[in-house]
């Protein structure tokens, strides 16, 4: 089992606290996002969680627990996305620079190999128009570089809930001229510094710039960084152009409060702190307590590492 923490919601970033305490109690609680009366209990513990990939843009709590994770046997990387954007598309985030800082903190501590760098979305306007991106991305590659193995990119989606939030800003998706711009001119900047470029559920073609499609959850890193081969399938659960591997995402829509305009996870702001003040570290659920009336059922995990037996 590969646990995903979380495409929901920042855990490293917000909830590290009580991350350390379901590593330590050996379950956690996760409620189904399409019916909130029925939840799941999931089993932690070293046996049977191949991996934790990490998804933040905000790590920086977590880095001092990350020793104790990897004391306590569980396997990790991280997907830090860093954009260039200003507190008018990213309102809550830390100042560029520092997070830039935590990146390399963070590169240091784990490794180059175990952190990708997710510069997502690429929204094209007026302001924030392809020269904008190629600057953009030379000069935090130029930072970053030496501090990953690997870029992930993708285009921002206008979902319905997201066309709302970022209407003034953006008004249509990338046009396919600009997206192979865009595409051309960062695999020249990724390329002089041997980084590993990829595209995220984009079904765009852009081999042709050296572009591969990436697989967040990624099968191959998560043998490489484990050093053992696995028995994996596609996760049905997301969008045909993910490549990604199944996973258990053991977070909770609307409980970041970045406030993020492109995000699809959140509702509104006033909806994120009303949740965040329910949170309690040392539930079993992410946001508010058990309830008694709810239904709780046992996911049956286990391991998927094959065997390797002497021949």
């Amino acid at each position: 089992m590969i646990i995903s923490a979380s495409r929901r919601t920042d855990i490293p970033g917000f909830y590290s606290d009580w991350f350390m305490n379901r590593l330590r109690e050996g379950e956690v609680l996760v409620k189904n996002p399409r019916n909130p009366k029925r939840s799941s209990r999931i089993i932690l513990n070293p046996d049977v969680v191949e991996c934790i990939v990490f998804w933040t843009k905000n790590p920086k709590p977590m880095l001092k627990k990350l020793d104790t994770i990897e004391k306590m046997g569980y396997p990790f990387y991280f997907q830090f996305t860093l954009t260039p954007y200003d507190q008018k598309i990213e309102k809550r985030l830390p100042p560029k620079a520092e997070l830039m800082d935590t990146f390399k903190r963070l590169s240091d501590q784990i490794g180059a190999q175990r952190i990708v760098w997710r510069y997502d979305p690429v929204m094209v306007n007026e302001v924030f128009n392809v020269e904008y991106h190629l600057d953009a991305f030379g000069k935090m590659a130029d930072v970053l570089g030496e501090y990953t193995e690997r870029c992930v990119f993708s285009y921002i989606d206008l979902y319905a809930k997201v066309q709302k939030s970022v209407k003034g800003i953006v008004d249509d998706e990338v046009n396919e001229m600009n997206m192979y711009r865009i595409a051309e001119g960062f695999s020249t900047i990724a390329s002089e510094r041997q980084l590993l470029l990829s595209t995220c559920s984009e079904t765009i073609e852009l081999s042709q710039f050296g572009i591969t499609h990436a697989a967040c959850i990624d099968q191959g890193m998560v043998e490489k960084i484990i050093d053992c081969p696995i028995k994996a399938k596609k996760d049905a659960n997301q969008r045909a152009a993910c490549g990604c591997i199944e996973s258990v995402d053991i977070g909770s829509y609307d409980s970041c409060s970045y406030g993020c305009v492109y995000c699809y996870a959140t509702t509104s702001h006033d909806t994120v702190l009303k949740n965040m003040r329910l949170h309690n570290k040392k539930s079993p659920l992410l946001i508010g307590e058990p309830n008694p009336d709810h239904l709780v059922t046992d996911r049956v995990v286990k391991t998927q590492k094959i065997s390797q037996l002497p021949s």
